[in-house]
């Protein structure tokens, strides 16, 4: 099982914030959607059949208050339209968001703040997505008065990806959200709180995300080497994807990719022929030798996998 760990931000004179750290536990992807997230308490009737870090207040079916926080300029990944994803490597994609608190004591210890990546809706998501590491938060603003103290906070962080427990197939393509949360459990114990009507939480859900795709690999190889002019080259090579089911990379079938060539001497690849990947994914093609150069294939990309090009293989013709 992954941990969920948040962080408390502690601010002192308009210092920059600080991290003390808790670990909540966290589900995998296997049973994230009968899991809930601070983000998920909000108007969610608990009752006491669902696995959850807050099995303790399951019972009272007791709901969180709401938390006076608002979110605002939430960007995950500068923005980017898409992350691509591999079969072993955890992907770190960064996020930031501004938070706005009223009356709430965001130096507890117990005040977390984070962002979610959600499939599916927001209080059943199909897929989850979420940060080894908390938001980290520095004061921008404080206003006070005698009715209220208003604090201005800018967030970041990051969503580790673990690709072996965190991803399905059906993941890649399909829509995803953004989901900037807060709750302060205000000395409830995260792991096991006593009462949950105590713990506060605010979220913004529905927000933009890069969609999640299968990381793709391409290979060349031109033969014979050298050739002599005018003869035939075979041109061969395979296009894969990652497979987060078996967690291996495996063909990708029936896909259209571009031979490319770039003469010795340029920088810029020609198309010369448009093939597609057989029942393994591999390539197999032929073409005349004229001169020196570069040979490539070349994919434009999916839906649910990235655009890639192999590099060029010389070949030199006598």
């Amino acid at each position: 099982m992954r941990i969920r760990t948040t962080a408390a931000v502690a601010v002192a004179c308009g210092a920059a914030a600080a991290l003390t750290l808790a670990a909540v536990p966290a589900a995998t992807a296997a049973d994230a959607p009968a899991s809930v997230r601070p983000w998920q308490l909000t108007g969610t009737s608990v009752d006491g059949s669902g696995r959850t870090a807050f099995a303790a207040a399951t019972a009272t079916a007791k709901q969180p208050y709401a938390l006076a926080v608002t979110f605002s300029k939430v960007k995950v990944d500068s923005g980017k339209s898409a992350v691509s994803v591999g079969t072993d490597a955890i992907v770190h994609v960064s996020y930031s968001f501004n938070l706005t608190a009223t009356n709430v004591d965001v130096s507890a210890q117990d005040f977390f703040v984070g962002l979610d990546l959600y499939r599916g809706s927001a209080t059943k998501p199909t897929s989850d997505l979420y940060g080894d590491q908390p938001a980290t938060c520095d004061v921008t603003s404080s206003e006070s008065s005698y009715e209220k103290v208003v604090t201005g906070m800018s967030c970041k962080g990051k969503v580790d990806i673990y690709p072996r427990s965190d991803l399905h197939n059906a993941d890649a393509g399909a829509k995803w959200h953004s989901v900037a949360w807060a709750i302060a459990y205000n000395g409830q114990n995260p792991e096991d709180p006593a009462d949950v009507s105590k713990i506060g939480t605010a979220e913004l859900t529905g927000q933009t995300s890069p969609t999640v795709r299968r990381l793709s690999k391409l290979t060349t190889n031109a033969a014979p080497e050298p050739v002599k002019k005018g003869k035939t080259l075979t041109v061969t090579g395979a296009l894969t994807r990652a497979n987060w089911e078996t967690h291996k990379y495996a063909g990708y079938t029936g896909q259209k990719v571009k031979l490319q060539f770039r003469k010795k001497g340029t920088s810029t690849y020609t198309t010369l022929k448009t093939i597609s990947t057989d029942s393994h994914g591999n390539l197999r093609t032929t073409y005349k030798a004229t001169t020196d150069g570069y040979w490539r294939y070349s994919f434009a990309g999916t839906a649910t996998t990235p655009a890639v090009s192999a590099a060029g293989d010389f070949v030199d013709v006598k």
